[in-house]
């Protein structure tokens, strides 16, 4: 990978640029609009967000106005939790896309595996929604489907029923949560693995192992973090609201962390995930 526009292939052929714009907590205003404008103008040509971010309307609006084309964009929402249910997936699809005012997703992911409103019956709620996600594909209202923060035993379960496997996982890594069984899963089963919270939410930037490879290669802490997720073949989804930080989290393509760094930095997982479990999340 040598650019923000270099791509990887989904199991389906669809191609995935290899970094894309976060929008977590990003508000549904005129300035989340300027901000994805900004990122696509600095190259970025993967934009992702969820129908809980409650900003689907201005990351559509900037997708609008920013003077590309449609097809030279890639775009990605997510099922929010309470929508699981073949029924309501079908009817939170059609807000979203109204929310967007495109005429297609790139990718749809289901958000989380087991919601607090389905915890018992999670494996049922699943295959309703899975395969609502079928028919939108196979429409061709999405261009490819998958998952957000599904363990290994959570798509075993989605398989037994599924016809059309899930092509992309994003899951929560950076070099504090590994997740090496979901990962090795997902890379034996022809997923793309997509990196929430990639930067580990600033919380390590002054980590003395971080900020000595960034030494070393004249690099920040931040930058570090990317190439570490660009070099295990993840789809890093950094956010960032200013053009200083948009434009540093591109600029990682022209070093290469070595071996040693890479194996000194497992240092970091004593430290841990950030985010909830998929399987205890309160919400």
């Amino acid at each position: 990978m040598d650019s923000l526009q270099d791509s990887y292939v989904l199991s389906n052929g669809i191609k995935i640029p290899c970094i894309g714009f976060g929008t977590w907590k990003l508000p549904n205003e005129i300035s989340t609009v300027d901000i994805i404008k900004t990122a696509i103008d600095c190259g970025y040509r993967h934009i992702d967000t969820a129908y809980a971010y409650h900003n689907e309307n201005a990351v559509g609006k900037a997708v609008r106005s920013c003077g590309l084309k449609r097809n030279e964009l890639f775009i990605t929402s997510k099922l929010d939790n309470p929508s699981h249910g073949y029924e309501n997936t079908m009817k939170e699809f059609d807000k979203t896309m109204n929310n967007l005012g495109i005429d297609y997703l790139d990718l749809y992911l289901i958000h989380w595996p087991r919601p607090i409103l389905f915890r018992e019956n999670w494996k049922e709620v699943n295959e309703g929604t899975w395969k609502a996600f079928e028919e939108l594909y196979q429409d061709g209202k999405i261009k490819a489907i998958g998952l957000s923060n599904f363990l290994v035993h959570h798509i075993e379960a989605l398989m037994e029923t599924a016809t059309i496997a899930p092509m992309v996982d994003q899951l929560e890594l950076h070099p504090q949560y590994v997740q090496r069984e979901t990962v090795n899963y997902c890379k034996d089963h022809r997923m793309i693995i997509e990196a929430w919270s990639p930067l580990i939410l600033g919380r390590a930037f002054d980590h003395p192992i971080l900020v000595k490879i960034a030494h070393k290669y004249r690099k920040t802490p931040a930058q570090v973090l990317l190439r570490w997720s660009i070099q295990h073949s993840f789809v890093p989804l950094p956010k960032a609201s200013s053009l200083e930080r948009i434009q540093e989290n591109a600029d990682v393509f022209d070093f290469t962390l070595s071996e040693e760094d890479i194996e000194e930095m497992k240092e970091l997982e004593a430290l841990g995930q950030t985010g909830p479990h998929p399987d205890t999340a309160v919400f």
